[in-house]
């Protein structure tokens, strides 16, 4: 075998070191010679005389090539974007003002505050029976729709009032206590996200609480917001649940230390006094700067919140 694939590549065996036994050629070191020869044929080998026999201690075998050095994957350098071509697939589009606004926010709050959340499962069955019963009434006296919004709003001002260190922020070393509790209302618009924000909500009963969370949502949409009414939040509110959200860990907007996400509203099977149960159900997600904050606290927070709309006072419609 060892000498048709010599005759085939025009090889002389006696030209190839052999690491076989006795220095015997082997298949391995022919295909070695042939893979290191380069591409070009080379002369014809002239004859060369036999060399006298004598015993041949068997070469060492040739060490194999150490492989190419690879950098560990720590150590790889970040792969830059490359730009653009005109068969690129891509379109560049500069960020918005808002849009770079709310991101830069971001960032800073998550490197500000010390973000905890913690999750309620709350039955919102008494809130949906009651604002089906008033729904009619409201619009029909006030033109008002009576969504869950102004419930969810009754019931966290409560909270707020029990536990002021939700309606805080942080100054430097200093705890800032604000007594006037305006809570802003995050608004998804198609060109970005704002939250206005509803002053001394703290003074206002159901009913006029709908009727500002109904206002400032119709004007953001329509961009008729003033400055100063998406400025001065002590607490904010965000509903992902109206996009069909179970729950969410959304980030605390600075300066405040603690944000409440409302999950989506819906029916599902429950166990109630050991029975299945059909019950109106909802997520609630309280994100909390630990800085501040005990996670004792925001459970308490949260458990009053939920006792406030388990527990609605159909006086306060």
């Amino acid at each position: 075998m060892v000498r048709k694939i010599a005759a085939e590549h025009n090889l002389d065996i006696r030209d190839i070191p052999g690491t076989g036994i006795a220095g015997r050629v082997t298949k391995q070191d022919i295909l070695s010679h042939i893979d290191a020869k380069p591409a070009e044929a080379p002369a014809p080998f002239p004859p060369r005389p036999a060399p006298t026999p004598a015993p041949v201690a068997a070469p060492a075998p040739r060490p194999p090539s150490p492989p190419p050095a690879v950098s560990a994957p720590s150590a790889a350098p970040s792969p830059q974007p490359s730009a653009p071509t005109a068969s690129s697939r891509v379109e560049v589009v500069p960020m918005s003002p808002i849009r770079k606004k709310t991101a830069e926010h971001m960032v800073l709050s998550k490197r500000t505050s010390a973000h905890v959340t913690t999750v309620f499962e709350i039955d919102m069955t008494r809130v949906d029976q009651l604002r089906k019963k008033y729904r009619q009434q409201y619009e029909e006296r006030s033109g008002v729709k009576l969504t869950y919004m102004p419930f969810i709003l009754k019931a966290t001002i409560d909270a707020l009032k029990a536990l002021p260190v939700l309606n805080s922020s942080v100054e430097g070393d200093a705890i800032v206590y604000r007594h006037d509790i305006n809570i802003g209302i995050a608004v998804a618009l198609d060109w970005g996200l704002i939250v206005p924000v509803i002053r001394n909500a703290d003074e206002k009963n159901v009913l006029g609480l709908a009727r500002a969370v109904n206002d400032l949502a119709e004007r953001a949409r329509s961009k008729r917001l003033k400055v100063d009414e998406v400025q001065g939040g002590t607490f904010t509110i965000t509903n992902p649940g109206v996009f069909g959200s179970l729950f969410g860990t959304p980030i605390i907007n600075q300066p405040q230390v603690a944000i409440l996400g409302i999950g989506v509203i819906e029916k599902r099977t429950v166990v109630r006094d050991d029975a299945i149960a059909i019950r109106t159900m909802a997520y609630f997600a309280l994100s909390f700067d630990h800085r501040i904050v005990d996670g004792s606290d925001a459970d308490r927070f949260m458990a009053h919140i939920k006792k406030g709309l388990q527990e609605f006072d159909e006086s306060a419609l």
